[in-house]
Order: C-alpha cells, then structure tokens, then sequence
C-alpha cells in the first residue's frame, strides 16, 4: 500500500487520530447511558425524554460513524471494543443505578459538557499542534451539535420543577433576567 501523502506528516496524522479515537470512546459510552436512560425512564416526563432520548442516540450512533471514518481517512484504526472504549474516555458509566428522571438529564448534561470541553481542546489541538484544519472543522460540527443537545437537556431542568400533586410553589418559579 502507497503511503499516505495527504500534508500531513506521520506523527500529525496519528496525533489526530489519538484524538479522535478519545472523541470516539466518550461518544459510545454517552450513546449507552442515552440508550439506558431511554428505556428506563419514568413518570410524568416519559414521553418527552423517551421521544428526545431516541433523537440523541440516533443523532450519536450518525457521529460515532462520522469519528470511525475519519479515523480511517487519515490512515487510522477506530477503537472497536468495550474495553477499549472504557479506558480511553473521560466519560464513567453509572452501572447498577436508575436515576429518576431530572438527574438522568442532569447526568447527561455534564457527560454532553464534558464532551464539549473535550472538542474545544481537540479542535485546537488539531489545527495548532497537528496542523490539520480538516479534522478541526470537522469536531467544531460534533461540537456544535453536543451544544444543542445539551442546550435542550438543560432546558428540561432549568424549567418549572413538575410535582406528582400538579402544585407548583413561588420558588419553583424562574423569571428571566431583565423582564
């Protein structure tokens, strides 16, 4: 097989792929604990959050495709196994605990902000340090997309608080700043 001449040296193109292989690893465990939180969600927010819940992983499973076949492009080889994926992601599974519904969200708020955390280091570090402006613009879109999810997850929680009685006290109650 010819070697790969795409301006990139070897030590560029697997200090990318380094990159994305973490990016891929926290997107299979936060596809897991979507998936997991989808089946087991209950109460009055079920449909809501199973209806929103099957969009992410749907959104998720498209991305880890995306990050295996950019791996590929550059010559690489995408984790591929459990293990593999558990000790390269910042991401920890909750095994063995089903939440109620407000702290699943709230668990995945912080594991899409991790992963938002993650992409800001990795683009730059992509573009600065490895010269590869097409995998920094290429986590700028995943990014932006985590954003969005976990815009729509916070909006769940910051919202009025819901109580079995339907009551709903003053201090549940948000007023925007400046209205």
């Amino acid at each position: 097989m010819p070697k790969i001449n795409i301006g990139l040296t070897e030590e560029q193109r697997q200090g990318v792929i380094n990159l994305l292989n973490q990016d891929l690893a926290d997107a299979y465990v936060l596809l897991v604990k979507t998936k997991k939180y989808h089946w087991d969600v209950v109460g009055p927010q079920f449909r809501t959050l199973h209806q929103l819940w099957e969009e992410h992983y749907e959104k998720l499973t498209e991305n880890i495709d995306a990050l295996a076949e950019r791996i590929r492009a550059l010559g690489g080889y995408p984790v591929g196994t459990l293990q593999g994926f558990l000790q390269m992601a910042s991401l920890k599974e909750h095994g063995g605990q089903v939440p109620k519904a407000t702290e699943m969200v709230a668990n995945l708020v912080q594991d899409h902000e991790q992963v938002i955390r993650n992409f800001r280091e990795h683009v730059d570090q992509s573009g600065e340090e490895f010269h590869d402006q097409g995998t920094a613009d290429f986590l700028t879109g995943l990014m932006e997309e985590h954003e969005e999810m976990a815009w729509m997850l916070r909006s769940f929680i910051e919202g009025q608080a819901l109580d079995p009685s339907n009551k709903q006290s003053a201090a549940d109650t948000q007023t925007p700043v400046g209205v």
